[in-house]
């Protein structure tokens, strides 16, 4: 019998029969992808294998045009990619994005109830693949649809990169509408996939009153409702929950009833309209996130500045500390031009370089307290610093002063 990949098959191990899709296989055993949406591995020599249906190469269908209701907000939906977008491509077992705008709006039919939607795929991939470059290219063609009149825009991401994203799009773009970031942690043709409820959600933050670049994402494993992130406030905090997300040193903006889609205000936001649009997409991509860990030598600083790097953000332990032997490459970076930014590997809190000595050394030596601001978003804000600011002097002014709700004058104790 000659199986092939894509072929459905049945695997029968002590008495127990399982149907599935035919996998690729590295290490000699039959795998399949079973309907639950996930994968099974069985030794060949221990079960029973028999086809059951030959592979055929799935029908892609043309969506229909986007139905237009009179009353109703525009909204723009631009596609990155992601799992939101994704579906398992039995050739290889993978999941793979390949979903236009369209697909997904007509894939999820509830999102017709809530705007007329234009839509356009900007990049096709999954979240790994994002760059400095892309979030440029972005970040324009988010701005191309506010200029057109766009109410709100959704971004749809893939959630392992997201929050870089979003921090991107806050400092670049000043915004009056809605700029939504909404991804999945299962794809679309899983039943647990959480892509619908996230997408609806979005939708419904994009057309509110919310006029910042944010997040929005399923607030606990059930289907009841979700958080909406600033986007520069934000981390996934875990690999596949549907409840991933989670504001950092300040409270969700809002909450969005899945059922009846209200959003519950929870936190401070700028409002739609108060800000007039500005785009300032540069961006210096040589700048390093470093995370120092016991043991680590200085070499590492040593050669980001040999290397031509123009900025180094420096996540340090607890307060915001290195070893010793870091302050004379910390020194030597500030000698060279390159601000290193102090950052810490503790999620919630903020930086102080005051309270012992080897912080005073880091001061001394010219490192840049980042306050409560998360490690991702500072590395993203020194690489816009950088590109935008006249001189690096001002350019570490900048990061020490809150731009897009990055840092906050005294962290709240209780989030």
């Amino acid at each position: 019998m000659e199986l092939e990949l894509g072929d459905r098959i049945a695997v029968t191990k002590e008495g127990v029969r399982r149907e599935g899709v035919l996998m690729p296989s590295v290490s000699g055993h039959v795998v399949i992808k079973m309907e639950s949406g996930y994968n099974a591995g069985f030794d060949p020599e221990r079960s029973a294998v028999e086809l059951v249906a030959k592979g055929k190469a799935p029908m892609v269908p043309t969506p229909p045009p986007l139905p237009r209701r009179e009353g109703l907000a525009k909204v723009s939906i631009l596609s990155t990619g992601g799992t939101i977008a994704s579906k398992v491509d039995y050739r290889t077992g993978a999941v793979t994005s390949r979903f236009s705008a369209e697909e997904i709006i007509s894939s999820i039919p509830e999102l017709l109830e809530i705007a007329n939607y234009d839509g356009r795929v900007i990049y096709n991939i999954l979240s790994e693949n994002m760059k400095a470059e892309y979030w440029q290219v972005l970040a324009k063609a988010v701005a191309s649809e506010i200029e057109k009149g766009a109410d709100g825009v959704i971004v749809t991401h893939g959630t392992d990169t997201m929050t870089y994203t979003a921090a991107a799009l806050s400092f670049m773009i000043k915004t009056p509408v809605p700029i939504v970031l909404v991804g999945s942690q299962r794809s679309s043709d899983r039943p647990s996939s959480d892509a619908a409820m996230n997408a609806v959600s979005a939708a419904a933050v994009a057309t509110s009153d919310i006029g910042e670049v944010t997040v929005v994402m399923h607030g606990t494993d059930s289907d009841d409702y979700a958080l909406v992130h600033r986007g520069t406030r934000v981390r996934k905090m875990h690999t596949s929950r549907r409840d991933a997300f989670r504001s950092i040193n300040c409270h969700p903006i809002a909450r969005v009833n899945y059922r009846n889609r209200d959003i519950e205000v929870l936190g401070e936001y700028r409002r739609r309209g108060e800000a007039a649009l500005e785009v300032r997409e540069k961006l210096e991509p040589r700048c390093a996130l470093v995370k120092y860990f016991p043991g680590a030598e200085p070499d590492i600083l040593d050669y980001y500045i040999r290397s031509g790097y123009r900025g180094i953000v420096l996540e340090g332990t607890g307060l915001g500390h290195v070893a010793s032997d870091w302050i004379g490459s910390i020194s030597s970076a500030t000698e060279a031009g390159i601000p290193v930014v102090i950052t810490s590997q503790c999620l919630r809190g903020r930086v102080c370089d005051r309270v012992y000595d080897t912080g005073r050394d880091i001061l001394a030596a010219g490192g840049i307290e980042g306050g409560d601001i998360l490690p991702e978003v500072a590395l993203v804000k020194l690489m816009w610093a950088l590109a935008n600011a006249p001189t690096v002097d001002e350019a570490k002014r900048i990061m020490m002063a809150p731009l897009a709700g990055e840092i906050s004058a005294s962290t709240p104790t209780t989030v």
